[in-house]
């Protein structure tokens, strides 16, 4: 797997339009904490129990159409895409990145998301519903 700066990850999907750009934190963090503009939500953990998503996998082959095609992965803070990465890995994807930081970034002293690193801190396209 590869590992990405925010910065590099947003120059491929500029490069190239055909890679995908999977979200992979719950559906409630990608609406209402916002996620990267043009990424595609199938979560990884759900619910209040935070489970390991059993399709993550199929679900991702329906969206990407094929393994070999480039998915980039996104979580809060690269770690959760880490874990969902290497599963795809282990089902035979082939051509798999994930975005060191995440889109939140690491906890800053106060114990805040969001002012130490990622996407959103880099000043990458994002959005909130």
């Amino acid at each position: 797997m590869n590992h990405l700066k925010p910065e590099e990850a947003h120059e491929i999907l500029q490069k190239s339009p055909n890679t995908l750009l999977i979200d992979c934190r719950t559906e409630a963090e990608f609406y209402y904490v916002g996620h990267p503009t043009d990424a595609v939500n199938i979560e990884w953990n759900m619910g209040l129990d935070f489970e390991v998503n059993p399709h993550f996998a199929d679900q991702v082959l329906r969206m990407a159409g094929r393994k070999d095609r480039q998915i980039i992965l996104i979580c809060r803070s690269g770690k959760r895409s880490v874990d969902a990465g290497l599963a795809l890995e282990d089902d035979g994807f082939s051509n798999v990145s994930n975005v060191l930081e995440g889109f939140e970034g690491e906890l800053d002293g106060q114990h805040h998301r969001g002012t130490n690193g990622g996407w959103r801190m880099r000043g990458l396209p994002w959005r909130q519903l």
